[in-house]
């Protein structure tokens, strides 16, 4: 390759050298001494309550006294004495079984015999198929 020019180099030198040390090294009891030694700065503050998790379990906030002084009662509506009477008293009428009923509006004989125990969830769709199956007024002023 004679003739061609002067041979340079494209290259540009590269230089490696170590990571800066991370928060936690540079807190470290060995770096804070030679810190000390060398005659830097050093600065230290005290963080509250720093490591523990105080804040987080044993403040009282606003929210955990309005719940402490709320006295109201959280429960489901229950299906009222007046609907299961009804609804027995209709079932007897007809001379059907729960199973019966629930067979006739397409649900398990396990929610006639809660709504008929006074255990289920008033759901206004049942009510409806219970009245149209069974040919009786449940809901509202007979």
């Amino acid at each position: 390759m004679s003739g061609v020019g002067p041979l340079s180099q494209d290259w540009e030198p590269v230089v490696l050298r170590k990571k800066a040390p991370t928060s936690a090294a540079r807190k470290d009891e060995k770096a804070v001494n030679a810190a000390r030694r060398s005659g830097a700065d050093i600065d230290t503050i005290k963080k509250y309550n720093a490591g523990t998790n105080k804040a987080a379990s044993s403040s009282t906030s606003l929210n955990t006294k309005r719940l402490d002084d709320d006295t109201e009662s959280l429960t489901h509506d229950r299906v009222p004495t007046e609907l299961k009477k009804a609804i027995m008293q209709a079932r007897m009428d007809k001379k059907l079984t729960q199973a019966q009923v629930a067979q006739l509006i397409n649900e398990k004989p396990q929610v006639i015999q809660e709504y008929e125990s006074g255990k289920a969830i008033p759901n206004q769709q049942i009510i409806g198929k219970l009245e149209r199956a069974l040919g009786a007024k449940l809901r509202g002023k007979k």
